[in-house]
């Protein structure tokens, strides 16, 4: 398979990837310039940069690109010893340049009110793939949602196997109660998503939370749900509460390197999100 192709084949999967590219050489190395690898986010792996062991140090940088969503730039210096260990007579140097390949993050939104179509509008503007979701067909079609990339008008328990959800994943609750909203929370605190987001006050929220610890639902994971959801910026009309939650969104996405459990302004950690965008 060619590189370019698995890295469009591991975007529409939603996962992340690192490519490696020799940007300058000097000297003999066991390689040429321009040469790539393309390290998956479970290790494996397809290309090359020469092998040996500097191969083996940018694996290890790839895989932490991934991690932190960084590039990186190496430079490596081929003596007489890494050219014994490479078996060949080489004594050049290398820079190496390794850049993260993120898959456009989706969001799935929950709900199909007027919330909805400001965010599906303006998180589609920001660079965010959205899918709506509703029970009601009035509420999720195309015609409503025309930026949208699919629409599910079925109910949520139907849907929720069919989502791709992973860690370039946004989930939105704007559904249009507190039953419905309760139903798609039990499913999403279980997903690898990156942020989850829930509408309603502060009371609406601790009465879900404590109905779903009910059921046994540990507290602590809902410390990464973003409720009540958005910004706080004064929002009050449904297309200024969009713009505040796609902020949030954006915000999340920004800070890949960042434990955005432990900043979520949930219930139980309000204002940290802020604190980190001064």
């Amino acid at each position: 398979m060619d590189l370019y192709d698995e890295i469009v084949r591991l975007r529409k999967l939603g996962q992340k990837c690192a490519v490696a590219t020799i940007v300058q050489v000097n000297g003999s190395i066991p390689s040429f310039e321009s040469a790539k690898i393309l390290v998956r986010e479970d290790g494996s792996f397809m290309g090359t940069v020469g092998g040996g062991c500097v191969e083996a140090e940018v694996w290890n940088a790839a895989r932490e690109v991934i991690e932190t969503e960084k590039p990186r730039h190496l430079s490596f210096s081929l003596g007489q010893d890494a050219a014994y260990d490479e078996g060949l007579i080489c004594g050049g140097q290398l820079n190496i340049f390794v850049e993260p390949v993120i898959p456009q993050p989706r969001a799935f939104i929950f709900g199909g009110g007027h919330v909805s179509k400001g965010i599906s509008k303006i998180a589609t503007l920001a660079g965010f793939s959205t899918s709506i979701i509703d029970n009601r067909q009035a509420f999720a079609n195309q015609e409503r949602f025309p930026e949208a990339e699919a629409t599910y008008a079925e109910e949520y328990e139907d849907v929720f196997p069919k989502l791709p959800v992973n860690s370039s994943s946004y989930i939105v609750i704007v559904t249009r109660g507190h039953r419905d909203d309760m139903r798609v929370l039990r499913w999403a605190v279980n997903t690898q998503a990156r942020y989850i987001a829930m509408i309603g006050s502060k009371r609406k929220t601790i009465s879900v939370v404590h109905e779903l610890e009910k059921e046994g639902i540990p507290r602590e994971a809902f410390e990464k749900v973003f409720a009540p959801m958005g910004l706080e910026i004064g929002a009050e009309l449904p297309e200024e509460i969009a713009i505040s939650v796609v902020a949030e969104m954006i915000a999340v996405r920004r800070a890949p390197d960042t434990d955005w459990r432990q900043l979520s302004k949930s219930i139980f950690a309000h204002d940290r999100l802020k604190a980190l965008l001064k």
